[in-house]
């Protein structure tokens, strides 16, 4: 486990700055209500929310989609819940650091990073990533719970990813993880 005690969690945060995209694979899990769909899924991911994302279920493409400059297209085509969850959710859950213009607390070893629209909860001993809430335009809220830290070439990541929206869940397992630009 990662141990920053001492830092400042602006340090730590500004050190990922340089990162400008992000390719994963991982195992993915869709729920909602009663039914559950599992898959496999590729991503690349900008720091400006461009994606192209690919789920396989049992060996099948099962849904591509892409948002460029927040233009989203997909096959099968996506409900607004669906489509916001895979876009907004997976992009702010990946680059969980970039936040600007925030007022920070300490509270009981963690830190509440804290925007009109955005509130993060870092362990103060890991500099992970504990919790996150958007509030959307709608005024509904995204929930992104995380899990499991690992190290991943000299970045400690969490590698479990739980993103919640309305009735909608996807659970994302980092299988893994490349970060682009310099750190």
């Amino acid at each position: 486990m990662p141990s920053y005690e001492g830092v400042d969690v602006r340090d730590i945060l500004n050190s990922r700055n340089t990162i400008s995209s992000i390719d994963t694979t991982f195992s993915i899990t869709f729920e909602k209500d009663d039914t559950e769909m599992r898959g496999e899924g590729v991503l690349t991911i900008s720091r400006n929310g461009n994606l192209n994302l690919r789920v396989y279920s049992f060996g099948f493409l099962a849904l591509e989609l892409s948002s460029e400059d927040g233009i989203i297209k997909s096959v099968p085509r996506l409900d607004r819940g669906k489509s916001t969850i895979l876009t907004y959710g997976l992009r702010d859950c990946l680059f969980w650091w970039d936040i600007q213009d925030f007022e920070i607390a300490e509270k009981d070893g963690m830190y509440l990073l804290r925007t009109s629209m955005r509130k993060i909860w870092i362990d103060g001993k890991t500099m992970l990533p504990i919790k996150q809430t958007l509030t959307l335009e709608d005024s509904r809220d995204l929930t992104i719970s995380y899990e499991g830290p690992e190290k991943v070439g000299d970045i400690w990541y969490p590698l479990k990813i739980r993103i919640e929206l309305s009735h909608y869940f996807v659970t994302l397992k980092i299988k893994e993880i490349l970060f682009n630009g310099s750190v």
